[in-house]
């Protein structure tokens, strides 16, 4: 529940205690009134705006009083600035205004010319505020809003105390420049998310029906077909377009053009309403609970999409696909992320999209995209929640974001025969230079060979689906380290977030594979990960290995499987992919087999027999040592 605390300030006898009575007895109080009055609290249950509990203080303008005065008006959340004749509304500009500046308060001022019964007659309050208000007004930016007011006539007294309360809930220095006479940028930028999020079938306008959403969304009510038609006459009559037919929806135009009328109408409250059912705060910045939720990833496990996250981001894939090509262009991409701060940071760190799948023309594909996505919830979820977040997930249990993810088991020990229950899978390559790492990743995403050699300097992966034995769909992450490979082969949360090594060499190459026994000898963490080698350029002549202990026979060693033997010119290539998801999927097979298989059968029944024989013999021994006795 909020507080808001009004400060009464203005020269004396001006009116102020007068409308603090008038507030509280609902009438004007004829008999004389103490100086200054009490504190005033108004609970919320009086009418008071978004559950606000209200506190008024009066003050004096008398110098006895200044330092009570500075007190008050710091601990203030509003100030009610009070004028009732030409000298005191002089001092507005030459005393108060200045006064408030001086004490390096930062709040918003609510003017009031009060006793406005005694005010020049025939003098209509359009005219007193465009002679009077608006200038001072224009000079000092903290001046919120104005307002006429008579204590004696009980005109305006509760509409003035709402405008202190509005101008502390629904701030109008945010949203709009009134000097400039328009919504200010960040407002803009906050409603055009809006918009896009409102116009479900991202046609540019909004129809009839997602206006009739918008307004159930956030303001709990319909909308009436003659109030909507209004809505488009004054769009029609006002915007600068002009464009509105009476039968078309309302266009991002239209749409900005009706708040900004809000707000130069004193209305922006309404605005707020409308920000705040989107989750932004009074910084005009999304709510930092709702882009970062809390979410809890037990050791050893990790995130993946859930169902309704998969659906949210193949909706949103087909929904921008307007040329039905079956890829996202540059300009249908930059739509889709137009209500967020572009693409993640992850994503251009990763050089996207040539990390993942494209077509023919290089843009992203819909199983490029979901790949991307499934990475990226593995790596780093919090990125995902952010961007569920700025893109418009609604959860259907109104759980928010994090309804879209789930988490997979955790998986200790790895070496154990059984499944891993996880749909993402990380595979690092290591090998030495020129072994092939990179256009292993090229072939994964199905890119043509090149016969020229680019050394890896910084990470680089490669991300797509592979469907394993039983037509089980996962993805498989397949990243090469680059000059960073010794850091993250040191780092234990890095091997710990890995479900696979593939250690790579050029059979090609008698120097090859001696990197990959220097790399196990170096680093003795690896042993603890699934393992699979693999000897690359299988399609040239095979060269035997300068190393202390030929690949097969250093394999057999480890009481592990011998290299497989691929080449990325051949078609069969896709098949060591599904062999390296397998292995990531039941990793004990990774791991160096016993000397002599188990059977497990046999173990029983031998155990059986020692336990039968030994009750036996107990029942033997007691009976005798009975007949002894």
């Amino acid at each position: 529940m909020a507080t808001v605390r009004i400060c009464i300030c203005g020269d004396e006898s001006v009116g102020k205690s007068s409308l603090l009575t008038s507030l509280v007895k609902d009438t004007f109080v004829t008999s004389k009134i103490q100086s200054i009055l009490p504190p005033i609290t108004i609970p919320p249950s009086l009418g008071t705006p978004e559950n606000v509990t209200t506190t008024i203080v009066d003050t004096s303008a008398l110098p006895q009083e200044r330092d009570n005065l500075r007190k008050e008006v710091r601990k203030a959340n509003v100030i009610l600035l009070v004028y009732s004749d030409h000298y005191s509304y002089e001092r507005v500009a030459l005393f108060w205004m200045p006064f408030f500046r001086s004490l390096g308060v930062n709040v918003p001022v609510v003017l009031c010319a009060n006793k406005s019964d005694l005010g020049p007659n025939g003098a209509s309050t359009a005219q007193i505020v465009s002679d009077e208000m608006l200038p001072v007004m224009a000079e000092f930016k903290e001046i919120d809003s104005c307002i006429r007011t008579s204590a004696r006539e009980h005109h305006n007294i509760n509409e003035v105390f709402f405008l202190c309360q509005k101008a502390v809930t629904h701030p109008v220095a945010p949203i709009y420049d009134s000097k400039e006479g328009n919504l200010k940028p960040a407002a803009i930028a906050a409603l055009r998310r809006v918009f896009y999020l409102c116009d479900k079938d991202q046609d540019g306008t909004l129809s009839d029906r997602e206006v009739h959403e918008f307004q159930l969304k956030c303001f709990d009510k319909q909308l009436s077909d003659e109030d909507l038609a209004s809505i488009k006459r004054t769009i029609r009559r006002s915007s600068s377009s002009n464009t509105l037919e009476p039968h078309n929806g309302i266009d991002m135009d239209g749409f900005l053009f009706l708040n900004k009328l809000f707000a130069e109408k004193g209305r922006h409250e309404t605005i707020w309403i409308i920000l705040r059912k989107f989750h932004y705060s009074d910084s005009l910045s999304l709510k930092d609970h709702f882009l970062h939720p809390k979410l809890e990833i037990p050791a050893f496990a990790s995130a993946e999409l859930s169902p309704a996250g998969y659906r949210f981001f193949v909706d949103l894939f087909l929904l921008h696909d307007k040329d039905n090509d079956g890829g996202l262009n540059d300009a249908e991409l930059a739509a889709l992320f137009a209500p967020t701060p572009g693409l993640p940071t992850s994503w251009v760190d990763s050089d996207f999209p040539s990390c993942t799948v494209r077509n023919e023309a290089g843009y992203i594909t819909l199983q490029g995209w979901l790949a991307q996505w499934s990475m990226t919830t593995f790596e780093d979820p919090k990125t995902t929640l952010e961007y569920l977040a700025y893109l418009g997930f609604e959860s259907p249990d109104g759980k928010g974001t994090t309804s879209a993810l789930k988490m997979t088991k955790a998986r200790k020990r790895r070496n154990r025969p059984g499944r891993v229950e996880r749909n993402v899978f990380l595979c690092y390559v290591l090998g030495a230079a020129g072994s092939g790492k990179s256009a292993l990743l090229n072939s994964f995403l199905s890119r043509p060979f090149s016969s020229s050699y680019q050394p890896t300097i910084r990470p680089r992966v490669a991300v797509n689906s592979v469907e394993l034995q039983g037509g089980k769909q996962c993805y498989l992450i397949v990243e090469e380290l680059g000059e960073l490979e010794p850091a993250i082969l040191e780092n234990q949360s890095k091997l710990d977030a890995c479900d696979l090594v593939c250690f790579a060499y050029d059979s090609s190459d008698p120097e090859s594979f001696a990197h990959v026994v220097d790399l196990r000898q170096r680093y003795p963490a690896l042993h603890a990960l699934p393992s699979v080698f693999t000897a690359l350029k299988a399609d040239k002549d095979r060269a035997v290995q300068r190393s202390e202990v030929q690949p097969d026979v250093y394999c057999e060693s480890l009481k592990m499987a011998k290299p497989l033997h691929v080449s990325v010119k051949w078609t069969s290539i896709s098949e060591f992919f599904v062999q390296l998801a397998e292995a990531a999927t039941f990793p004990s097979q990774a791991f160096p087999k016993s000397e002599e298989p188990v059977d497990r059968t046999a173990v029983y029944i031998a155990l059986g027999a020692t336990i039968c024989a030994g009750v036996a013999f107990a029942w033997v021994w007691k009976r005798n040592m009975s007949s002894g006795g």
